[in-house]
């Protein structure tokens, strides 16, 4: 299972938005080049993002001669999942459609599906729970129990 590069690239170039953001107190809109530039992503892919990004409500645009992207929020208002969404990159590791539960072609589930499921719902919980911020400065939730 893989997160598709729409979603990490997305994920990536905010995280990379929020750090010039931070670092200019706010005032300085970021221009997609020079975030394709640090992250190494295609201009015209970033571009693509950052369309779906605006109307998902997650940036905005700034026209002009020094225009760019702003976050719409705040790092810490700003969860993954949200973003992973905007660019129309659902989490998906069951064949089976989400409420339908039927994935094999006699009509019945497969031997595997509540696991996946399960998965699937666990990934979904932790980008909700997860914001630019938290990335940003290394708070993730901690998964699993210690065994020392």
């Amino acid at each position: 299972m893989q997160l598709s590069t729409k979603g990490r690239y997305a994920v990536m170039a905010l995280l990379d938005l929020q750090a010039i953001q931070k670092e200019s107190k706010g005032a300085c809109p970021v221009k997609l080049s020079e975030i394709a530039e640090r992250q190494e992503i295609s201009l015209s892919y970033l571009e693509q993002l950052f369309a779906q990004l605006r109307r998902g409500g997650l940036v905005k645009s700034v026209r002009g001669p020094g225009g760019g992207y702003l976050l719409q929020n705040d790092a810490a208002e700003t969860w993954l999942s949200d973003v992973v969404m905007a660019v129309d990159e659902p989490i998906k590791i069951a064949r089976c459609k989400k409420g339908e539960g039927n994935c094999m072609s006699n009509g019945s589930r497969c031997n595997t599906h509540h696991l996946w499921s399960a998965l699937e719902d666990h990934l979904n919980y932790f980008l909700q729970t997860v914001s630019l911020e938290m990335v940003s400065s290394n708070h993730l939730p901690q998964v699993g129990c210690d065994k020392g």
